[in-house]
């Protein structure tokens, strides 16, 4: 008896096609992750360093302040440990004492832009006038670290900054201090947070906030006396620079999200008033900026 396979070879057929057409996917998929990996590996904020040695680095943004930043540069000089400090242009203009006396305290000074706009909403023209516009301000001691406002960032403006010569930094760890939380509770979540290779990051000044009484940074200062009474004995409190000696840096990816509800609510402390907006299809470009 003759048996009819032409059913089974059109089967078998569909069955082939359906299978190279799974492995084509399964490799253009391997290749966006691959491709992926590479970008944030290149060129993704550096959240934090993998490494066993105690080492931890502090952070602080939006300084320099005439009346906190000396005395957070107190607290550190008590207990030993250095920082990282992320100025804003405007304010080293206006403070350049501070920012000396920062520097010749041992402490890093890295790039927080001129005047903290969201980078992902403006021009790469504007992005690159920002970050070298706060360069000029930070001379002679700038190193080439860069912190984007709001740690907002995507793919364009990473791969700016990195053009430009910096590394950008992120965090893993942060205090909540732009928000309603006392010393002792601030002190406390930052503890319970810390790892070897942690970034902390805290505001010596607070560019806009979401209510005026955040503006006071005593809060944050004691908070940070608090940490490093308890752990300077466990850890030491390095610079990033310091930092990424001891390890391998570990990033964020370089696809970031731009929160437009968050900074609709900020209320503005030092600089012009912004607003933000998203157009209608709820999507952020340089036209949705303005000052």
């Amino acid at each position: 008896m003759m048996i009819d396979d032409t059913s089974s070879v059109a089967s078998r057929d569909g069955l082939e096609k359906a299978s190279l057409l799974a492995r084509i996917k399964a490799g253009i998929a391997w290749r966006r992750g691959l491709v992926r990996a590479r970008m944030q590996a290149r060129f993704g904020p550096i959240s934090h360093v993998r490494t066993t040695e105690p080492v931890v680095a502090l952070t602080f943004d939006d300084g320099p302040h005439p009346q906190f930043t000396p005395q957070l540069l107190e607290v550190l000089r008590k207990h030993g440990a250095h920082a990282t400090f992320f100025m804003l242009g405007t304010m080293a203009r206006r403070h350049p004492e501070i920012v000396r006396e920062v520097a010749e305290g041992g402490h890093a000074i890295g790039n927080h832009t001129l005047n903290h706009p969201s980078i992902p909403l403006v021009s790469r023209p504007e992005r690159w006038r920002q970050i070298r516009s706060c360069s000029r301000a930070l001379k002679p001691y700038e190193q080439k670290l860069f912190r984007p406002p709001y740690g907002h960032y995507d793919l364009g403006p990473c791969v700016d900054a990195a053009m430009l010569g910096y590394s950008i930094i992120g965090w893993n760890a942060h205090a909540f201090d732009w928000l309603d939380h006392d010393p002792e509770w601030m002190a406390e979540h930052m503890i319970a947070h810390l790892q070897p290779g942690s970034i902390i990051t805290l505001h010596d000044a607070l560019y806009s906030m979401l209510d005026e009484k955040h503006a006071d940074r005593i809060p944050t200062i004691h908070a940070v006396d608090l940490l490093l009474e308890k752990m300077s004995h466990r850890y030491r409190f390095v610079t990033v620079p310091e930092l990424l000696k001891h390890g391998t840096a570990e990033h964020w990816s370089c696809f970031g999200k731009v929160d437009l509800e968050f900074l609709s609510r900020l209320k503005p402390n030092d600089g012009s008033v912004r607003e933000y907006n998203a157009n209608p299809a709820g999507k952020c470009s340089a036209d949705n900026f303005r000052r």
